[in-house]
């Protein structure tokens, strides 16, 4: 199933915030626009079509982490289109680049909404170091900007101080957190969770999970526990990864195993202001079927936004047009 709309109404959002989700990419990903995709802008600087450039175009894509797989995807379309006469300059060539980028990244098919109207329950996974609780603390803020009623369950009862560190975010952002001592089970915790919601009148819980190697065979288990007593108790549920950009193509083996263990509807990419190889996103979606829904691009609370491909490939090619 592809998710790419957040709610199942459209949210209505002024220019303002439309221009501030527009800056937040762009400087999210400003150093891979300064490294491989800026050497792409030089390369279209030419006035033909030549062999030669093909082959440099088809080796930066694969230098930028976009993946060997769907990089020649995106190269026969390219020279397939330029066999039917569509591109007769390298600034065409380009702007088709920017046309074949774009759709890699959009999923097909009527998007359905991550959110429903009732109770939905968030399930945040990963492995170690990617920044789960802090994307946690992130989105809880972004969604009870959006008007939902947030609460937050600290299912991170493995690592020491998990549970607190979700705490301190809840009690810093003013949202209810159910939490529990290290050591405890952390299906009872999102038990708990759900009942609390429902106590509430909250409509979303955002569950923190352990971090976890995604070759633990009994620690995947745990997450397909997890989404089982969500849906005995009837709620939405919905898992998402959360993958660290800097680790490039080893993102793409942690996904596939959790897309097995606890099934995958979507994906959020951290720390992308911090990677020069941003084509990873395209990686991302062109071997998996779960499509990105934000992107982390800094350290701060509002360093989130909901991912849009034709947003994220203008600011991979925002020096062609400056």
């Amino acid at each position: 199933m592809v998710f790419q709309r957040i709610f199942r109404r459209e949210q209505k959002r002024s220019p303002e915030e439309q221009e501030e989700q527009s800056r937040r990419i762009e400087d999210g990903v400003k150093r891979a626009r300064s490294s491989f995709f800026g050497r792409l802008a030089v390369l279209f600087q030419r006035t033909q079509i030549t062999e030669d450039l093909w082959d440099e175009l088809e080796e930066l894509l694969i230098s930028a982490d976009v993946g060997v797989d769907t990089t020649l995807a995106i190269m026969d379309r390219l020279r397939a289109r330029y066999g039917r006469g569509e591109f007769r300059t390298a600034e065409d060539l380009s702007a088709g680049l920017q046309d074949e980028l774009i759709g890699a990244l959009s999923p097909a098919g009527e998007p359905r909404p991550l959110l429903d109207d009732g109770l939905t329950v968030l399930l945040i996974i990963g492995v170690n170091g990617v920044g789960k609780t802090t994307t946690i603390a992130k989105l809880g803020n972004y969604f009870r900007r959006e008007g939902r009623q947030v609460l937050l369950a600290a299912g991170d009862t493995f690592r020491a101080a998990g549970s607190e560190q979700l705490e301190v975010w809840a009690e810093r952002l003013g949202l209810p957190c159910v939490a529990s001592q290290t050591g405890a089970d952390p299906g009872s915790i999102v038990y708990d969770a759900i009942g609390a919601a429902r106590a509430r009148g909250a409509d979303l819980v955002l569950v923190d999970t352990a971090g976890r190697l995604h070759t633990k065979t009994n620690l995947m288990e745990e997450l397909r526990k997890i989404r089982r007593i969500v849906e005995r108790h009837e709620a939405e549920s919905r898992s998402l990864l959360v993958l660290d950009a800097t680790t490039g193509q080893n993102a793409i083996l942690q996904a596939r195993a959790f897309a097995g263990a606890a099934g995958l509807d979507g994906i959020i990419v951290t720390k992308l202001d911090g990677t020069a190889k941003g084509g990873v996103v395209f990686s991302i979606i062109g071997e998996l079927e779960a499509p990105i829904l934000f992107v982390g691009t800094g350290e701060k609370v509002d360093d989130i936004g909901e991912f849009d491909p034709e947003r994220f490939v203008g600011a991979l090619f925002a020096r062609e047009t400056e």
